[in-house]
């Protein structure tokens, strides 16, 4: 491949990860060799130069709404689970730093002694400096996913693109997994993203980035070569713009 084809076309990306992107072959916890391979994929990305900001989600250790039907109160539930994403967020640290790739972890929960609290510009000076940022905690508040904290720290740090790691390799017209005939799009604009109500993405996170311009970009991040082609700005996954 040459020098040509490895120019990145985004200079600063948040990656959004769900928990169970770290859990091994039962769906839940922290699964190392898990956690390798994605500081592998991670990795590659930035050896390109590429800033990097990672928010991660909890759903390996803990799903709020599963307290909640059970009469457990929301914001409890819900700090639970800001709690785990820090969790997940140290063991990505410790992942990426085993292979080389400077890693600060911030937490919108204060936590000083496992995680700097989040300062929108610390992280771009940690991003500037050649470090990934992994931002837990989700947005510091209850009823907000952690998808909306990404598009929140996507605006804030100036990032070009959101970019969801997924277990399917776009946006469909349905599930894919019942319906074979389901059809991919390799585009959408923000409003049918949110008039299809895609499953892939939290409508308030959708209605924030349309509000701002921020594009997403909705791809599988299982797929080996999926995220870097994603970087190098080519065809992959279903990206989301536009009015």
């Amino acid at each position: 491949m040459s020098s040509a084809e490895l120019v990145p076309h985004y200079r600063r990306i948040i990656l959004k990860l769900s928990g169970e992107t770290l859990a091994g072959p039962e769906g839940c916890g922290i699964d190392p060799d898990q956690v390798a391979i994605i500081a592998a994929k991670i990795k590659t990305v930035h050896d390109l130069g590429v800033q990097i900001g990672l928010v991660i989600g909890a759903g390996n250790l803990w799903r709020g709404n599963r307290g909640v039907q059970r009469g457990m109160e929301q914001a409890t539930a819900d700090h639970m689970g800001m709690i785990a994403t820090v969790m997940n967020g140290l063991a990505l640290q410790d992942g990426l730093e085993r292979i080389g790739v400077p890693t600060r972890v911030q937490t919108a929960v204060m936590m000083n002694q496992v995680a700097e609290p989040y300062i929108r510009l610390r992280a771009i000076a940690h991003m500037e400096k050649g470090r990934v940022v992994i931002i837990a905690g989700g947005t510091g508040n209850p009823y907000f996913t952690t998808d909306t904290a990404a598009a929140l720290r996507g605006m804030e740090v100036n990032a070009d693109v959101i970019i969801k790691g997924t277990q399917v390799d776009g946006v469909y017209d349905a599930d894919p997994k019942l319906n074979p005939n389901a059809r991919r799009f390799d585009r959408l604009s923000y409003s049918h993203a949110i008039e299809y109500r895609v499953r892939v993405m939290d409508l308030t996170a959708i209605t924030l980035c349309m509000d701002h311009h921020l594009p997403l970009l909705v791809l599988n991040i299982w797929d080996d070569h999926s995220l870097i082609g994603a970087v190098l700005g080519r065809k992959v996954g279903t990206l989301i713009d536009g009015e």
